[in-house]
This record gives C-alpha cells, structure tokens and sequence, in this order.
C-alpha cells in the first residue's frame, strides 16, 4: 500500500483560512439573512487598474494570431518583465538586482513554500511569532519539524516572539541558525522594520551564514521613506538573503497570479561534504524542471504596473486600501481598543478588548457584529490576546464594518 507523507498528521487543526471559512459558512447556514462582513482573508476587492487590463486584452489579441501567437514561454519568465522589474523596484531604489536574478511565479506564497525544495534537511530555522502560517506549516510538511505542543509551538523551529512588550521587533537569535523567515511589512501585525533592524538581520546573516528568506509581498504599501522597501537596499543583502515580491497586494493580482522571487548570485550555502553550492542555479533548476511559468498575458498585464498610466492607477489602488486601513484603526481607537499597523501596511493588528481569548473574539464578533476577522492565536502563540482586520474591501463595507465595531464595543 503506498505510504503516505506521515507528516501531513503533524499539521495543527487545519490551515487557518479555511478553519475561519468553516466557522463562517456554519454562521450563514444558520443565519441566511445575516450581512456578513468579510475583514479577514486578505483578498483585494478592487477591479483591476485600466492600463493592466488594456495590456491583457492587447495580449489576448495576440494570441488570435499565427504571427503573434505564444506557446510555452521561459520558465524565468520573459525577458520584458523581469527586466522591468530589475529596473523599477530594485535599481530605482539603489538596489543592485539584475534581471537574471528574478524569478517570475504565481505567487509569492507558492515561492516561499517551494523554496524549501531546495535547502536540505538538518537546517535550524527561526520564525518570528505571530508569523504567516505557510512559512511554519510547509516546514511541517517536508519534514524540518517535531510535533506541536500545546501552545502550537513545533518541535525544531526557533520562535522570536514579536508582541506590543517588544515594540514588534524581533530580537537576533540567541543561538546560529540556518534559514531565518523575515515578513517586511509584516502579515499579520502591519508593522515594520527599520533600516537598522534589518541591517542588524544581514550582519547577523553574514557572521553565521544564514539565508533570510524575507517577504516583502506589502512593500508598496510603505509610506515612510526611511523605510526600505527591499532588503536588497541593505549591504551584504545579496550574499545572505532570498525576496519574494508579489502583483496580488500590489496591482490586485489575486486573481490573476504574477509574483516573483529574487536569487543573488552570490548566495551560496553547504553541500553535505562541506563545498560551497551556490543557490541560484539550484533554483533555476527547480524552476525549469517543476514550473512551466506564468503565462505570456499575465506577464504582460504585469509589465504594464510599470508604464506611466500603470504607476499612477497603482497609487490611487493603493491609497485607497490605506485610507481603509486609517479609518480602521481610527476608529477602533475611538471606542479606546489598542491598535497597531495600518500606517505603512494594509492590516490592522489589535488587542482584543477585555481580554478575550482570540478565537473567543473571533465568534463574538461573527454572532454580535456579522464581522469576520483572524484571530491572532492562529498566527502563533504570541498572537493569543491579538486580532487582525484586512484593510481589503470596499469603503461602504469598511465604513459600516466600524459603525458596527464601535456599536459592539462603545
């Protein structure tokens, strides 16, 4: 009989999203007529920008054609977007990346849980806690982990707790380790990380040979210009650090599907025998054997971000879900509950009032307020007592999603 991956088995209670799906759709099976108010998958709500779109259909239209028709494109992706990319969100910012070193995907979540193909077992690994949940549960899956304990806390990963005590800044290890999960701006808890704390990262990187895998996916978000939008704009980045990047957030791709992920040359990490292996051909590799690419218009509508209409109608998506995310916390801070992010990115991480357990507030707002969130314990450990609002969603909905927050907790 074949065997199936015993590690699956170690996996907590489900994936998070789809535990809040259920609870949810249990809620509007039994309350049909209930306006339910979606604040917590962090999906866009907003149409595509018109430049993206005009770019698709112009590439829709080549595919009708014999002369302009496209099969199978570069697993890399094509030349004209990664080169785009090279151009407008590395160079412009006094980030050395060239167009070879970017990988183009379907998504940086897909990216940060495949890259882990490539890096052996026997790796330490630190995460910060409250952390995205994929990057702790794809290292359940291959194997990187023991069981869970109670606080779901696994066996074999090193946890940097992240809270309001800290100011959301995690410490260095204490100890070397191997592969360190970075998220700038951070999902869930919208804060950010200063070009000192990610420059103490990078030496600390660089002095034990670790690889940061660091997520930038919410970077256009960031608002403060002393806030690097790449790690890449740190010195000695390159020799220690992965980045994965995304459209979804960015240009309302999650849809659509276009990311990409950045690989130096001159990464490098150990062969069993000791050798120094250089990273990007291993994920060139991985790419070209398991990943036929993203297809030639998505890639186009991606290329059109960068034209001048793409970068303009980009800017207004984006200051619309931040305006979302200020009348979120300003008027949660109305009726005196603590709130953190929101400023620089596009969630809103708050303490529960009163105390109440995160899954307890979770169910209390569902049957009180019809609004959905995430509960912070989902998150990690350190996430219990917090609770997160997606900034994602239409203004009248945000605007009532308050009116009823306040009315709940006022």
């Amino acid at each position: 009989m074949a065997r199936i991956n015993d590690n699956y088995n170690k996996l907590k209670a489900g994936y998070l999203f789809p535990e809040i799906g259920r609870r949810v759709k249990a809620f509007t099976d039994a309350n049909p007529d209930a306006a339910v108010i979606r604040l917590g998958i962090g999906d866009v709500t907003e149409p595509l920008p018109a430049a993206i779109v005009e770019a698709l259909h112009a590439a829709v239209d080549e595919m009708s054609a014999r002369e302009t028709f496209r099969g199978y494109g570069p697993e890399q992706g094509y030349e004209f977007l990664r080169e785009a990319i090279a151009e407008n969100e590395f160079r412009s910012r006094g980030a050395d990346v060239s167009a070879d070193e970017i990988f183009v995907s379907d998504g940086s979540k897909c990216d940060s849980g495949n890259i882990l193909d490539i890096f052996g077992s026997g790796n330490t690994i630190a995460v910060t806690d409250p952390v995205y949940p994929v990057y702790v549960d794809t290292n359940v899956m291959v194997g990187n982990t023991g069981e869970a304990d109670d606080a779901g806390r696994y066996g074999g990963l090193i946890y940097i707790p992240v809270t309001a005590e800290n100011d959301f800044t995690p410490a260095l290890p204490d100890r070397p380790v191997d592969l360190i999960y970075l998220c700038y701006p951070n999902n869930p808890t919208g804060t950010v990380a200063s070009r000192d704390t990610l420059t103490e990262w990078v030496d600390f990187a660089r002095k034990h040979g670790s690889v940061i895998l660091f997520d930038a996916a919410y970077e256009a978000y960031i608002t403060d210009s002393s806030i690097p939008h790449s790690i890449f704009e740190i010195e000695g980045a390159r020799e220690v650090a992965i980045e994965f990047r995304s459209f979804s957030k960015k240009a309302g791709f999650t849809g659509t599907r276009c990311a990409y992920t950045v690989v130096p040359k001159e990464l490098a990490g150990t062969t069993a025998s000791g050798d120094r292996q250089a990273i990007h051909p291993l994920w060139n590799r991985r790419q070209s054997t398991k990943f036929n690419g993203v297809s030639y218009i998505i890639q186009r509508g991606a290329e059109a971000s960068y034209s001048d209409a793409g970068k303009a109608q980009i800017a207004d998506l984006v200051e619309f879900y931040l305006t979302n995310a200020r009348l979120l916390r300003e008027g949660l801070e109305k009726v005196g509950i603590t709130v953190y992010g929101g400023v620089n990115a596009p969630y809103v991480w708050l303490k529960t009032p009163g105390g109440a357990s995160s899954w307890d507030f979770f169910d209390t707002l569902l049957g009180k307020a019809h609004l959905v969130g995430t509960p912070g314990s989902g998150f990690g450990a350190a996430g219990e007592g917090y609770f997160r609002l997606s900034a994602f969603n239409s203004r009248e909905n945000v605007e009532e999603a308050v009116a009823r927050f306040q009315q709940l907790v006022g």
